[in-house]
């Protein structure tokens, strides 16, 4: 599925050509990608023709593109497949599209789900308040206004979080991967900052260390950076950024997915476990098992 650094990946793709374009010769060829929507995939499409674009903006997996109005939004969440294409001819339609628009005089965009767990939908914004700072007022889809700012925006407040995360009782993985506490982080860069900090998953966050917490996260800001630099991380063409090119992170992970192979830090094998229902990789002697949580 992809996360927080792919999300961005595909926005910062989308954005030149969706910023100012309007849509025409909408087509919605599927009813589950409306199924967030108040109406058909035809009624979608309708309300979506003529419809131009001010600003394309992310809060953690949600990506929408603002309506020129300024108060409702196209909102694109992209489940575990759903991947945003942009043409810059008129070829014939890819497989699995579920969404598809022209953007310009010979550019069209194409929202593409194998697996149709993704969707689109027309959603009103609704204002959001930073913590660091109650003047700075954000609008995001309502659809995500239940999520937390995530680890790369202005509005993330580390010291608040981690806070926030030590007065959970529960594994610190499982508080990580909780999107009302901070969104955008999934299994693949949790394992990575878990690993980066030293820590393992089933560690309770009530156990551990403002400081500790916040190098965790911190581990996670760093992280999400480095994948950001190289088009996020793919694992198969599912995942692919605006231009249909995979991402390259996976060369670089340090833990995820790796069971088995030498940690790079210190070469004992790493291990696998599940956490909180999630699979969790780490370094059995970096991450030490906890005995028992308090």
């Amino acid at each position: 599925m992809p996360e927080l650094p792919e999300v961005e990946v595909v926005r910062r793709g989308i954005e030149p050509y969706l910023s100012g374009a309007t849509l025409h010769n909408v087509e919605v060829h599927h009813e589950r990608v409306a199924r967030r929507f108040a109406g058909t995939a035809d009624d979608l499409a309708r309300q979506l023709e003529g419809q131009t674009v001010t600003t394309v903006e992310r809060r953690g997996k949600y990506l929408w593109a603002t309506l020129g109005e300024d108060t409702r939004s196209i909102l694109f969440h992209l489940g575990m497949s759903g991947q945003i294409l942009v043409d810059e001819n008129h070829l014939p339609q890819r497989a699995h599209t579920r969404l598809h628009a022209q953007i310009g005089a010979d550019t069209f965009l194409s929202f593409v789900d194998q697996r149709t767990f993704g969707y689109v939908t027309i959603d009103n914004l609704v204002p959001t308040v930073s913590t660091l700072d109650p003047t700075i007022v954000r609008f995001v889809p309502s659809l995500a206004a239940h999520i937390a700012p995530d680890l790369l925006e202005p509005a993330f407040d580390l010291e608040e979080v981690a806070r926030t995360i030590r007065s959970r009782r529960v594994p610190i993985k499982t508080a990580l991967l909780n999107q009302e506490i901070v969104s955008g982080i999934g299994n693949i860069y949790a394992d990575e900052a878990l690993w980066q900090a030293r820590v393992h998953a089933a560690r309770l966050a009530s156990g551990l260390s403002y400081a500790t917490i916040r190098e965790i996260l911190q581990a996670a800001q760093e992280v999400m950076q480095r994948a950001l630099n190289v088009g996020g991380t793919s694992f198969d063409n599912l995942y692919v950024n605006a231009a249909g090119e995979p991402g390259y992170f996976a060369r670089s992970l340090a833990a995820y997915g790796k069971a088995g192979t030498p940690c790079p830090r210190c070469q004992s094998l790493l291990e696998r476990c599940v956490v909180g229902g999630r699979s969790h990789t780490y370094c059995p002697n970096c991450q030490k098992v906890p005995r028992r949580n308090r």
